[in-house]
């Protein structure tokens, strides 16, 4: 026994199936994607590679919560998690930056006779003409109301947990995910009302992209928080040990400030002065 004894901080992971799992769920996933896209075959081939992508998350997740409940998480792997989630916000980080400066740099060089492909595309305005813009004060401002607000209620969940209070951890996070889905069917109905198309010119590209992608990570967050409601149910989360829940704070947070930037630039900048709708 003491030849095995550990005597470091360090988590030696044991052989793991999820990174082979989930690198072939996911290019399963992006061929099935891009041949769907092309008409070229059903969109199965995507379902598969999603149900491959969601089974990986179960199954290595699960694998990290119990090294957690293990004590393999010493305080040493917590600092270098917290730096990997980090790491994996900054990266998202620069995901954005890429949709935002795709749309600056057609909202500030539409009238360059040089970029003859963005001219075509926009018909020299921008945003073309006969495009109608969302009125950022209607639906667009109903959504940013709800994110803060699940922005507060959070906070409000961690800050429950911290003071060992279970019925304000619960309901704090029971809200934030109610409210992750209701911005989603507003945003899934706002699309519906759309006075463009993605494939319709450079604008709706840019436009759909953006807040589309921005939608996903809601998705994706609500399901973090979703999880972390299920733990807290179980009694897993403590005021010591709530690694998980913490990233799911931050990301959730992460997709709030996203979602200023996106209201303050496309939806109020990039409409001033243009007949919305």
């Amino acid at each position: 026994m003491a030849a095995v004894t550990k005597h470091h901080d360090y988590h030696l992971v044991n052989p793991s199936p999820w990174p082979f799992v989930g690198s072939v769920s996911l290019f399963v996933m992006a061929l099935g994607a891009v041949l769907w896209f092309h008409n070229m075959a059903p969109p199965w081939i995507l379902v598969i590679g999603v149900i491959g992508a969601l089974y990986t998350m179960y199954g290595w997740w699960s694998d990290v919560i119990k090294e957690g409940h293990a004590g393999d998480h010493t305080p040493v792997v917590q600092m270098h998690h917290r730096y990997g989630m980090m790491l994996f916000i900054a990266s998202e980080v620069m995901f954005f930056v890429a949709w935002f400066w795709a749309y600056f740099d057609g909202f500030f060089r539409f009238g360059d006779a040089e970029q003859y492909a963005r001219v075509e595309a926009t018909g020299g305005h921008w945003p073309p003409m006969g495009v109608e813009l969302f009125n950022p004060w209607h639906l667009p401002l109903f959504n940013t109301i709800i994110l803060l607000t699940s922005g507060t209620t959070v906070t409000w969940a961690h800050h429950a947990l911290i003071h060992g209070d279970r019925r304000g951890l619960k309901a704090g996070l029971a809200l934030t995910v109610a409210l992750g889905v209701l911005f989603t069917i507003v945003q899934a109905i706002e699309y519906t009302h759309a006075g463009f198309t993605f494939s319709g010119n450079f604008y709706g590209a840019t436009f759909f992209m953006a807040t589309g992608f921005h939608g996903f990570h809601v998705i994706i967050g609500t399901i973090f928080l979703l999880v972390c409601l299920v733990r807290a149910q179980a009694g897993d989360l403590t005021p010591k040990n709530h690694l998980g829940f913490e990233f799911a704070a931050w990301y959730w947070h992460f997709v709030d400030v996203v979602w200023l930037f996106l209201f303050a630039s496309i939806y109020i900048w990039g409409s001033w002065g243009v007949a919305t709708h």
